[in-house]
């Protein structure tokens, strides 16, 4: 700081103006930069969010507690950690609510916390908040001197955290935003599943590339959604810690009813936006270009938003070409915005411009010395409290020396000296046994005490190894971010889109409609249809973890993927692998299912091209914003079936049954013209979901299996099966004992063969001969013996004998033998054991395919 005159003695300290001011405001600057504007590289908080964070903490505001007024908490940060205005603090606060601002919010709010049209927030006596589940594991429940450092706050009245102890790196997760003196941060946010990706396999090749680190971390993933239309600009950013990102809205052409709803017009409806664009600032800019005469083509604009998502109409003249006004639209208004990504952040208290790696990597660094400062201090209280036990043990071994020498003693500290001379005991533990209470010579008592030893014992083994070989610490390391990827990792919500297109010079406006006579580049939107580039042939492949990957045909050797691996049984380290391919063409229409018992469109030409060694895109990214409106986050739980419903014959229907039991034969002849907001295909009774989807011909069988064995096969006639209109219910397929459920639901001719496994892991191949034809409401024929009570039936599935099976189990683990390998049973056989299974592991499914290479 600056030298104080001492105005009561006199005291004048000459000093030039130019050094005085060059001082201050350096000092000034480093204050900004170092307590207000920049993130710490290691937890990625400013330090107002980790007061509030650490001031929650200690108010015991964790996810299973009540909320809490948020006036409360801006009120504790105040006046223990934070003495800068209330506003300030509860504007911080609240940005750590939202879901549009925040990838993963650390706060849970209760009440109204702002919108993404820029409404304020309640004010903060009104909204009640509490800490997320991701914010509380992630940041908060290692929190101690154990493992970061603590300093005295503002007055020397408390402790506070230099840096919370963060598990994952919040910095790339929610990003960040900040002006400092001189320079600025803009960091945006990942999607989790990528990132701890990215760390494993940063662990693992210390030496990883930037392309290689891309190819895990392919771009930022923003929680409003939205396409990013060029990768150029994130390689800079990745690279070099400096770039500008191209992104835009999500927009589609669909045909809305006029207000009389005699008859539609062509609209672009917007239903995601790039990230930070103000909604209703958006529109507004939008109608004054078109009061202005600046943007021509658009009769009305509609903001149809509501609780479930964005959805803005924007209705076209009948003479306007939709392409036209697109692109007008991402010319001129912020439906399509460059977001300047600097990742910038501080690093031993000292700003530093970072790549993507040096960000990965400092935080790694820091996890590791947390968890080495962690396990010390849990091996320091193991070790002390492991030589207590272990002379506890020693006293009840020598219980009558120990009665004696406190009989014979004058007092206590005689007793003590005696104990630790006659047998060899520390001053601790013989403190520790002269506080031990008279129970603690009983039998059960003493067991306790050995059990205890045991453990403390293994606990000190495994914590010294840990420290002592730095493979075993980074194992795990890995292992924790693994689960924490496990619990909070969700689909990307941002869509890359990397391919180009061409899109029409402006068109005249009249009431005759003119080719366009040029073109010009750029980036191409998935909706524009009416002038689609030709069709061509293209492989789709869909994987059992709910991933699509569009191949071209020609790189595709279908004799290749024709073959089937005989091998022995394997388990395989990869979880996913194809269960469904189609060669189809650009053009083609795909009807996805869900468990919410509705089909949505997908053009084959909208899924983004992968290569062969690609796990592909996340089926869910591609469905509209209202399919996952109704609490189904992973891409297992929502996506049930995908299929190409034009390539099948008329005669081609839908076997449809729930979880509850309700069987329903639905023609495709529904799925015409329906558009993207869905179509119902089933109606479901509360807490049941679609569970089943077949597509069956004539002269198949359609065949139920429970959990306790039994199968149901029964003919798809009009008698058993009648054809169904979209809303209904369906009949019940049969009865089911208690405790009993379905687990799966197949069509296979009649001399096809079928495949059973137990949870268990006993597997058996029966032929549909042996499967009695019974009708629908029946118990069904018991087709699989278990070898105890403990074991029940995890799956089935149709098979032929040059197929492959995959068994999945509750550990992640995919088990893979060939068909081959089982012999045809009858129905009272147990099956073949053909895995070892761990200590807990069950087989929970199913399924036949090709694994991904």
């Amino acid at each position: 700081m600056a030298r104080q005159l001492n105005l009561l003695s006199g005291q004048v300290i000459p000093t030039p103006l130019h050094t005085e001011m060059q001082q201050s405001y350096l000092e000034y600057a480093m204050s900004v930069i170092v307590g207000r504007a920049l993130p710490d590289v290691r937890d990625g908080l400013k330090p107002v969010h980790r007061r509030i964070l650490y001031a929650m903490h200690e108010l015991g505001l964790t996810p299973d507690r009540p909320y809490r007024k948020c006036a409360r908490v801006v009120g504790d940060v105040l006046g223990k950690y934070h003495p800068h205005g209330d506003q300030s603090v509860y504007d911080a606060l609240v940005r750590l609510v939202q879901e549009f601002s925040s990838r993963y919010p650390l706060l849970a709010g209760h009440g109204n916390f702002g919108s993404v049209d820029n409404d304020p927030p309640a004010a903060m006596r009104y909204t009640e908040t509490r800490l997320a589940p991701i914010g509380n594991e992630g940041l908060l429940t290692q929190v101690g001197e154990a493992t970061v450092d603590f300093i005295s706050n503002f007055d020397n009245s408390q402790q506070e955290p230099t840096v919370l102890p963060a598990q994952l790196p919040f910095l790339l997760l929610n990003g960040s935003s900040g002006i400092a003196v001189g320079m600025a941060t803009n960091i945006p946010p990942h999607n989790l599943g990528e990132v701890v990706d990215g760390l494993v396999a940063l662990i693992d090749h210390p030496d990883l590339s930037d392309q290689e680190l891309r190819s895990i971390i392919p771009a930022p993933d923003f929680p409003t959604g939205g396409e990013i239309v060029s990768t150029e600009g994130i390689v800079e950013a990745y690279s070099q810690g400096r770039g500008s990102i191209v992104i835009r809205g999500v927009a589609k052409i669909e045909q809305v009813p006029t207000a009389q709803r005699r008859r539609t017009k062509t609209a672009i409806v917007v239903t995601e936006l790039p990230f930070q664009v103000n909604k209703a600032s958006w529109i507004e800019k939008m109608a004054s270009l078109v009061n202005a005469g600046r943007l021509e083509g658009i009769s009305d604009i509609r903001d149809e938003s509501d609780r479930d998502g964005i959805r803005v109409v924007i209705e076209l003249k009948r003479e306007a070409s939709p392409q036209v006004v697109l692109h007008h639209l991402y010319q001129q208004t912020e439906l399509m915005s460059k977001f300047g990504a600097i990742f910038l952040a501080l690093v031993d208290g000292q700003p530093r411009q970072l790549s993507l790696k040096e960000i990965l990597q400092e935080f790694l660094n820091f996890r590791e010395h947390t968890l080495i400062r962690q396990y010390t201090h849990e091996l320091d209280a193991s070790v002390r409290r492991c030589h207590i036990v272990e002379g506890l043990l020693n006293a009840l071994g020598n219980l009558d020396a120990v009665v004696d020498i406190l009989r014979n003693a004058p007092d206590g500290g005689t007793a003590k000296i005696n104990l630790e001379r006659d047998l060899q005991m520390s001053e601790a533990q013989a403190d520790a046994i002269l506080a031990m209470p008279m129970r603690r010579l009983t039998g059960l008592e003493r067991q306790k005490l050995q059990d205890e030893f045991d453990e403390l014992s293994e606990q000190i083994r495994q914590l010294r190894r840990l420290l002592d070989e730095r493979p075993e610490l980074l194992k795990s390391l890995k292992k924790e971010l693994r689960s924490l990827k496990r619990k909070y990792n969700d689909p990307r919500r941002t869509r890359i889109i990397v391919q180009d297109a061409e899109v029409p010079d402006e068109q005249p406006q009249s009431s005759t409609r003119t080719e366009p006579s040029k073109s010009k580049t750029r980036p191409s939107t998935e909706i524009l249809q009416p002038l689609a580039p030709a069709e061509e042939e293209t492989v789709l492949e869909f994987t059992h973890r709910g991933y699509v990957r569009r191949l071209p045909a020609k790189t595709v050797d279908s004799k290749s993927r024709s073959k089937t691996d005989t091998s022995d049984v394997t388990v395989e380290e990869n979880d996913d692998f194809i269960v469904s391919s189609y060669l189809t063409t650009t053009g083609q229409n795909l009807a996805i299912l869900t468990r919410t018992g509705k089909a949505y469109p997908l053009n084959v030409g909208e899924i983004p091209t992968t290569s062969n060694r690609s796990r592909g895109t996340p089926l869910i990214t591609l469905l509209p914003t209202s399919a996952t409106k109704d609490g189904f986050r992973s891409l297992q739980e929502l996506i049930l079936a995908p299929f190409i419903w034009a390539e099948h014959p008329d005669k081609t229907d839908l076997i449809l049954l729930t979880q509850q039991g309700k069987i329903k034969r639905l023609s495709l002849s529904e799925f015409l013209d329906f558009t993207n907001r869905g179509i119902t295909i089933i109606k479901l009774k509360d807490q049941d979901e679609l569970g089943y989807v077949n597509l069956t011909r004539p002269g198949e069988r359609v065949v139920l299996a429970t959990s306790g064995g039994r199968l149901l096969s029964l003919p798809i006639n009009d008698e058993q099966l009648p054809t169904m209109g979209r809303t209904a219910q369906g009949s019940q397929a049969t009865r089911l004992r208690k405790q009993e459920q379905l687990v799966s639901c197949v069509t296979v001719s009649a001399k096809g063969s079928l495949l059973l496994v137990s949870q268990l892991g006993f597997a058996k191949r029966i032929s549909m001969e042996r499967v009695r034809p019974t009708t629908r409401g029946s118990i069904g024929t018991q087709m699989f013996q278990f070898k105890g009570q403990r074991d029940a039936l995890a799956g089935m599935v149709s098979v032929n004998p040059n197929q492959q099976a995959y068994l999945l189990t509750n550990e992640n683990r995919v088990l893979r033998f060939a068909i081959n390998e089982l012999r045809l049973q009858d129905q009272d056989a147990m099956g073949d054991c053909l895995f070892e299974l761990n200590s807990g592991e069950k087989i929970i499914g199913v399924r036949s395919g090709v694994f991904l290479q």
